[in-house]
C-alpha cells in the first residue's frame, strides 16, 4: 500500500509539471488561443486557488496537493498568452488583484474556506462545462490539447487513489470523481473534433 501511495504521490507531481506544456506549446506554435475558452481558464485557475488554500488551511500530507502550486503558474502562463493572442491583455490586471484578494480573503474565517472548498467543484466543473461548450459550438477543437486534457484525467484517477489512503475526505474525493468524468469528456470531445478536421 505504502509503495502505491509513493506511486500516485510522484507520478502525478511529475505529470503536473508538464501538464499545460502541450498546450502552451499548442498555442504558441499557432500563435493563437483559437478554440481555448477563456471562461474555462479562468474558473480552473479559481478552483485550483481555493483547492490549494484549503489543503494547505487543513495541514493535510504536502504531498497530496504539492502539485497545485506548479499547476496554477502554468494555468497563470497559459492564462496570459490566451489574453494576448486574443487581444485582452488589459484583462490581466484585474484578473490578478481578484485572485490575489481572493486567496487571502479566503481564510478569514473557517466558514469562508469550508464554503469556497464546497463550491470549488462547483467552479472546476464549471471550467470543464465551459471548454466542453466552447468545443461544441465551434465543433473545432482548435489549439485545445488533448495531451493536456487526458493528463489532467490520469491525476484525477491518481488522487482518488491518494484521497482513500490518507485524508478519506468526502469534499474533496466527491471533487476529483467528478473532474476525472469531466476531463475525460473534454479529451473525448477534442478528439472527436479533431478527427472531423482531418476528414473535411
Amino acid at each position: 500500500m505504502e509503495a502505491l501511495l509513493a506511486f500516485a504521490n510522484w507520478s502525478t507531481l511529475l505529470v503536473c509539471m508538464v501538464i499545460k506544456l502541450p498546450q502552451l506549446v499548442a498555442v504558441l506554435a499557432a500563435r493563437s488561443a483559437r478554440g481555448i475558452s477563456l471562461e474555462s481558464l479562468v474558473l480552473e485557475l479559481g478552483g485550483f486557488l481555493v483547492f490549494l488554500r484549503y489543503q494547505s488551511y487543513y495541514s493535510y500530507p504536502l504531498q497530496t496537493y504539492l502539485e497545485y502550486p506548479i499547476l496554477i503558474a502554468q494555468d497563470v502562463f497559459l492564462l496570459l498568452f490566451v489574453l494576448h493572442y486574443s487581444g485582452n491583455m488589459k484583462q490581466a490586471l484585474p484578473y490578478i488583484v481578484i485572485f490575489v484578494g481572493g486567496w487571502y480573503f479566503l481564510t478569514l474565517q473557517k466558514w469562508i474556506i469550508d464554503l469556497a472548498m464546497n463550491l470549488c467543484t462547483l467552479i472546476s466543473a464549471a471550467s470543464k462545462l465551459a471548454q466542453l461548450r466552447c468545443l461544441w459550438q465551434t465543433r473545432d477543437s482548435g489549439q485545445v490539447s488533448a495531451l493536456t486534457w487526458s493528463m489532467s484525467a490520469y491525476t484525477c484517477a491518481t488522487r482518488i487513489v491518494t484521497t482513500l489512503m490518507t485524508t478519506n475526505d468526502l469534499m474533496v474525493l466527491v471533487r476529483f470523481i467528478i473532474m476525472l468524468v469531466l476531463n475525460i469528456w473534454v479529451t473525448a470531445t477534442i478528439l472527436r473534433y479533431r478527427k472531423t478536421e482531418k476528414t473535411d
